[in-house]
C-alpha cells in the first residue's frame, strides 16, 4: 500500500471536476486508508461484479465489441492477480478507484465504460455480499459441526445419570446426554438464523444505479443470476443503502457465540476440581507456567472472550447504522468489521466443537451427586402426593422438612425414610403421614426417577432417543444445505469467468 499523500499520482483520470485539490493527508489516513484496507477482502467480488456488468452493458447494446473485449481482457488479467499482490493505493481513495486506475493504464478510455449506469458503491455492495455469503456458509457449517459433536457425545452417554444444576445447586436427576442436548437445540436455532441471513445477503443490488436506476438497459435479473444471487433487491434505492440485514447477521453470529460461551462457562465450573463432574481433552487445555498442578481450560477462555468481543462488535455495528438514509458512514466501517466478526465467530464455534468432541464425564461423581445431594427430593414429593392424596404443596413442605433435618445432621438422601417423613409431617402438618417404604425408596432412586418422566423432551430413554434422532437429522440437513449453497454460488462464479474467457477465445 502506498504512503499517504495529498496529491493523486500523475495521470490519474478519476478526479472529480468539482474537486480542485488532492485530499488532505488526514483524510487519506483516516478515511481512504480505512477503505483501501478492505480492498483485499472485496477484490474477488469486485472482479465478478465488473465482469458481469460489462457483459450486461454489451448485451444491452451499450458497449461496442472492441471496448467490450478490451475491458474483459483487462479484467481477466485483474482476476489473475492475488488480492494480496494488488497495489491498492490510498491516494486514489477506495479499492474501486485503485482498480479503475489499473484499467486506465492498460486500456485507456475504454475503462471509462465500466462506470456506465453504475456508481462505484454498487460494485462495492455486490463484492461485500459475495464476501459475506461464503463466510456465512462457513459459519453455518461450523454450527452444524458443533451440534453434531454434542449429539455424538449425548448419544454415547444417553444413560449416564447426572444431577442437573440450577444456580449451581443440585436440582433434579437427568442424564449427561439430556444436559448436552440443551446446547444442541440453541445451535440448531443459530443455524436457522444464519440461513435467514444468507437469504438476505444473497440478493443482488446489481443494476440499481445510483438510487433510481439508469438509462442504460441493464437486465438486473440476468446480472443476479450470473453472480450466483437468488434474485434482485427490488427497490433500487433500498438496494444501494439497506443495512438492517447486516445487523441481523451480526446479531445471529453474536448469539451463536454467546450460546457456545454458555456451554464453555458451564464446563469451566463442572470440569474444575471443586465439582469434578467431567473433563475436556488435553488438546484444548494449557499448562500453567508457574503452578505445576494446574491444567488450565484455555479453550474455554478463548470462547468466552470471543463471545464478549462479538457482542461489542454487534453493538458497534448497530450504532454506525443509526444514520439518515443514503449515507456512506454506515458502510464505511462495515465491510471489514462484519466480515472479520463472522470469521471470528467461525473460529469460536469450531473451537467449541473441538471441546465438545473431547468431553468425558466422571460417571461416579455424577451418580454420587444425584444420589447424595437430594436430587430426587421433587420426585419424592410427587410420589407422596400420588400415593397418599396429600396435595402437592403440603407434600413439598413435608419433604422439605425431612431433607433439611438430614442436611443439618450432615446426612445424605439415604437418611430420608418413612420414619423421617412421618416426623416431618407431624411438624409441618400437625398430624402423622404414613408412606410405604417402597414408595420412598423408589422415588429416591435417580434411575427410576428418570424412567418415570416420559413427557416429550424429558430425560427418559424414549424421549431422548427421539430427540437425538431429530437433532442429528436437523444437523445433517444444515450441513447439506450449506454444502449445496456453496456449490451453487461457486459454480456460478466459475461459470461467469469461463464465459468471459470463451468470449475472448481463451
Amino acid at each position: 500500500m502506498s504512503p499517504p499523500s495529498s496529491k493523486p499520482p500523475e495521470g490519474y483520470l478519476g478526479a472529480d471536476a468539482r474537486i480542485g485539490s488532492g485530499p488532505a493527508p488526514a483524510m487519506v489516513e483516516a478515511g481512504y486508508a480505512l477503505e483501501v484496507a478492505d480492498g483485499p477482502l472485496l477484490h474477488p467480488g469486485l472482479n465478478l461484479a465488473d465482469l458481469a456488468h460489462v457483459l450486461a452493458l454489451a448485451e444491452g447494446g451499450t458497449l461496442a465489441l472492441a471496448d467490450r473485449d478490451r475491458l474483459l481482457g483487462a479484467l481477466v488479467e485483474l482476476c489473475a492477480i492475488d488480492a494480496a499482490d494488488f497495489d491498492f493505493d490510498v491516494r486514489y481513495g477506495d479499492a474501486y478507484n485503485s482498480r479503475e486506475r489499473y484499467l486506465e493504464e492498460r486500456i485507456g478510455h475504454s475503462a471509462g465504460w465500466l462506470a456506465a449506469g453504475r456508481p462505484r458503491r454498487e460494485a462495492g455492495r455486490i463484492a461485500f455480499r459475495i464476501a459475506l455469503r461464503g463466510r456465512i456458509l462457513s459459519l453455518t457449517e461450523g454450527v452444524a459441526r458443533f451440534a453434531a459433536a454434542l449429539i455424538e457425545v449425548a448419544e454415547r452417554h444417553n444413560g449416564t445419570i447426572m444431577a442437573d444444576y440450577t444456580y449451581l445447586q443440585v436440582a433434579q436427576p437427568a442424564t449427561f446426554g439430556h444436559y448436552l442436548l440443551s446446547f444442541v437445540y440453541p445451535a440448531l436455532r443459530d443455524g436457522a438464523r444464519l440461513q435467514e441471513s444468507f437469504v438476505w445477503v444473497n440478493r443482488s443490488p446489481g443494476g440499481a444505479g445510483g438510487v433510481a436506476g439508469s438509462r442504460f438497459p441493464l437486465d438486473r435479473s440476468r446480472l443476479a443470476e450470473r453472480l450466483g444471487f437468488d434474485g434482485v433487491i427490488e427497490h433500487t434505492r433500498d438496494a444501494m443503502w439497506q443495512t438492517d440485514g447486516l445487523v441481523s447477521l451480526l446479531g445471529a453470529a453474536s448469539v451463536a457465540a454467546t450460546n457456545a460461551s454458555r456451554f464453555a462457562e458451564d464446563l469451566e465450573i463442572y470440569t474444575s476440581s471443586e465439582f469434578g463432574l467431567m473433563s475436556i481433552g488435553d488438546e484444548v487445555c494449557r499448562a500453567s507456567v508457574l503452578i505445576p498442578q494446574k491444567r488450565n481450560p484455555y479453550a474455554l477462555s478463548v470462547i468466552r472472550g470471543g463471545a464478549g468481543t462479538l457482542i461489542g462488535r454487534a453493538a458497534g455495528l448497530m450504532a454506525t447504522q443509526r444514520t439518515p438514509s443514503a449515507r456512506t458512514d454506515n458502510l464505511l466501517y462495515a465491510y471489514g468489521e462484519v466480515c472479520g466478526a463472522i470469521d471470528m465467530t467461525t473460529r469460536v464455534i469450531d473451537l467449541a466443537a473441538a471441546v465438545a468432541a473431547s468431553l468425558e464425564p466422571n460417571e461416579r461423581a455424577m451418580m454420587s451427586a444425584a444420589r447424595e445431594r437430594f436430587a430426587t427430593a421433587t420426585d419424592l414429593a410427587e410420589a407422596i402426593c400420588q400415593a397418599t392424596g396429600l396435595d402437592y404443596r403440603s407434600s413439598y413442605r413435608v419433604v422439605g422438612r425431612a431433607v433439611a433435618d438430614a442436611m443439618e445432621k450432615g446426612l445424605g438422601s439415604g437418611a430420608v425414610d418413612a420414619a423421617s417423613i412421618a416426623r416431618a409431617a407431624e411438624e409441618v402438618l400437625g398430624e402423622p403421614l404414613e408412606v410405604a417404604p417402597e414408595v420412598i425408596t423408589d422415588a429416591l432412586d435417580p434411575a427410576a426417577a428418570i424412567v418415570s418422566r416420559t413427557a416429550t423432551g424429558s430425560a427418559a430413554p424414549e424421549p431422548m432417543k427421539e430427540m437425538i434422532e431429530d437433532c442429528r437429522r436437523r444437523a445433517e440437513d444444515l450441513a447439506e444445505w450449506s454444502t449445496g449453497r456453496r456449490e451453487a454460488t461457486t459454480n456460478a462464479e466459475q461459470l461467469l469467468i469461463e464465459r468471459v474467457k470463451r468470449l475472448l477465445g481463451r
